[in-house]
């Protein structure tokens, strides 16, 4: 099998750095293009120089040069940079695997339409830990979901950009859908002043930003007389990345389709 052509958006960042690193010690992967945004003071230069390797390929802006020999594109970037590389990837047939948050339902529809297209796999959180976690989720509401206040506490560095979380929206609506509610309807993401009691078939959501906290996920389940809490921590972006890898072998064979990492983990 011949190892899979990938190109990384945003490789002057922290996590396309660390999806370039993850690429180049992979045995089944290549890296052929990098992207970052126009501004960047990092086009022109090597990818593989923070780790002291010459991989031959440049930082690019233009599209058309960072993904003319990929196969994959793997793109944790912003919303409004993810539609836009979308259309050219669905146009050219570049598989994506698409780990950033944020959407609103017009971009979550955008990235359905271009998976008649090409094969996607978009996912708020690509680490296999997380997904694992939101599979135990899943099982722990069912039996939770009368008589226990259910809490989602998530925390992440000073430089995350959204709030919740995608990965905590996520745990909250794989939650919402296992006890038969709509997020949209229950979902609680602020509180101030005089609130009156809690709302029984409420999903509370609290953030936490600050330092370099990489990303911290605990659902709490908050019964009488006792309380149950899943936790997920991680403490290096190299877990999504290794997710990411995952995902593009599991789109192999795949060319067209929109998929989660549950269909990559098999935890349907």
């Amino acid at each position: 099998m011949s190892a899979m052509k990938i190109a990384v958006a945003g490789a002057s960042g922290r996590m396309g750095k660390m999806l370039v690193e993850t690429i180049l010690a992979a045995d089944d992967a290549s890296l052929v293009g990098a992207l970052d945004v126009a501004q960047s003071p990092a086009l022109g230069s090597d990818p593989g120089l923070i780790l002291g390797k010459d991989t031959g390929i440049k930082i690019e802006s233009d599209l058309a040069k960072g993904l003319a020999q990929a196969e994959y594109f793997i793109d944790f970037t912003r919303p409004e940079g993810t539609l836009h590389h979308l259309e050219y990837c669905a146009a050219h047939g570049i598989k994506m695997i698409i780990g950033t948050t944020g959407f609103d339902e017009a971009g979550k529809a955008a990235i359905a339409k271009a998976a008649e297209k090409t094969a996607i796999v978009f996912a708020p959180n690509m680490s296999v830990g997380v997904n694992v976690t939101m599979k135990l989720l899943e099982m722990a509401a069912k039996s939770f979901s009368h008589g226990y206040d259910i809490e989602i506490i998530e925390a992440h560095h000073r430089h995350k950009v959204d709030a919740p979380s995608g990965t905590a929206l996520k745990m909250g609506e794989v939650i919402a859908d296992a006890i038969g509610r709509d997020l949209n309807e229950v979902g609680v993401f602020a509180r101030e002043g005089v609130t009156g009691e809690r709302d029984p078939s409420s999903i509370g959501f609290a953030t936490i930003r600050g330092g370099d906290i990489v990303g911290d996920h605990t659902v709490l389940f908050a019964g009488i007389g006792e309380r149950v809490e899943i936790t997920h921590k991680s403490s290096s972006r190299v877990t999504y990345a290794h997710g990411s890898l995952r995902a593009a072998r599991f789109l192999a064979d795949k060319k067209t389709g929109l998929y989660d990492m549950y269909d990559v983990l098999g935890l349907r």
